[in-house]
């Protein structure tokens, strides 16, 4: 047998066994973890879409920054990338949101764009701040808002773009950061 063919049996043994060690490992870690993760994720949609309710666009932004801010790790950021989006489509809109916000296939404007807001709420974009901006463009684009409809109660059919959930008041709008203040 040629060397060359020795070695590529073995390259190709080692591939096999590399591949099925990730598929047993990954079959292990979501048994372990999967349930976790889903009740996490849920419950993470359930504080989006409450906390939308009661405030608006901005205020979700705002909100979503101040807890990117003192999020440790991947798993926090994820949940907040989800928080905010959930947030947005429960929210009021804001008077002029989306206005200066380009859309995602825009890559340079995007990531520019994504950038300046990184600065512009003091995050770092080592801490991938870019995600959450992400969720905003991508709220932009599909037209603004969405109406979300709940299924957990009697309310449950409530249209909260111009009511909210609870009859309490709204909280005043988030304040608009301006970027020309000097």
């Amino acid at each position: 047998m040629p060397t060359w063919l020795k070695v590529l049996l073995i390259i190709g043994g080692i591939l096999v066994v590399l591949v099925v060690g990730v598929v047993v490992a990954s079959v292990i870690v979501v048994r372990k973890y999967g349930p976790e993760l889903v009740e996490a994720g849920k419950q993470t949609v359930a504080e989006g879409q409450e906390y939308g309710r009661r405030t608006d666009n901005e205020g979700c932004v705002n909100e979503a920054v101040a807890r990117h801010s003192r999020s440790d790790g991947i798993g926090d950021m994820i949940k907040n990338t989800i928080f905010l989006r959930t947030c947005l489509d429960a929210s009021r809109p804001t008077p002029g949101f989306c206005d200066d916000v380009p859309r995602r296939f825009e890559f340079v404007k995007s990531a520019e764009w994504q950038l300046q807001q990184c600065k512009r709420y003091g995050l770092s974009p080592e801490k991938q701040c870019a995600q959450l901006f992400q969720q905003v463009q991508q709220f932009c684009e599909e037209g603004h808002r969405r109406v979300y409809r709940g299924d957990e109660d009697e309310n449950s059919n409530v249209d909260y773009e111009n009511s909210n959930a609870r009859d309490e008041p709204p909280p005043p709008p988030a304040p608009r950061h301006n970027s020309n203040t000097r």
